[in-house]
């Protein structure tokens, strides 16, 4: 009993040695893919489509790809990336996906690259998580919650999804 006692004493106090990390509820890890801040903007009433944006980190050493994803929110979710060239606007689905490179972090974001939510079943409502699978060609699937903010909402600073 006081082997046990002085084991579970010692494992204790090497865990305090180890400062605590906060856990960040809305960062997603899938292999060596990083997904930070998921979020969405709320959409109009009479909208039919919805932009997802979010961060993907490749830690790792080997490329990935981001090939698509689902949600139940709408009929099906698209890569697509905006431009701007010669004063117009333009938006392109990437049917093959996107790569994230090793060591690359992929910032989706609005006026670029973000995700297309096609055939809202609902509107997108500020405050709202919308449940989302990203499909990823080597990592697999990754489930992730977007956290819906205002129309127009600009891309908000990691230090504002602490605490989501």
């Amino acid at each position: 009993m006081t082997r046990f006692a002085n084991g579970a004493l010692g494992v204790a106090l090497s865990l305090a040695a180890y400062p605590a990390i906060p856990a960040r509820a809305h960062d997603y890890a899938v292999g060596p893919l990083k997904i930070g801040h998921p979020w969405a903007r709320a959409t109009p009433p009479a909208a039919k489509i919805g932009g997802g944006y979010l961060g993907i980190e490749n830690t790792g050493s080997t490329p990935d790809r981001l090939l698509g994803g689902s949600t139940e929110a709408a009929a099906r979710v698209e890569i697509h990336e905006s431009s701007l060239t010669d004063g117009i606007m333009r938006m392109r689905e990437q049917v093959d996906g996107v790569v994230i490179a090793p060591g690359q972090t992929l910032e989706f974001k609005p006026g670029g690259l973000h995700l297309m939510l096609v055939d809202l079943k609902t509107p997108l409502k500020q405050g709202d998580k919308v449940k989302a699978t990203l499909m990823f060609e080597r990592a697999g699937s990754v489930a992730i919650e977007l956290q819906v903010q205002g129309v127009g909402a600009p891309q908000p600073a990691p230090s504002e999804h602490t605490g989501h």
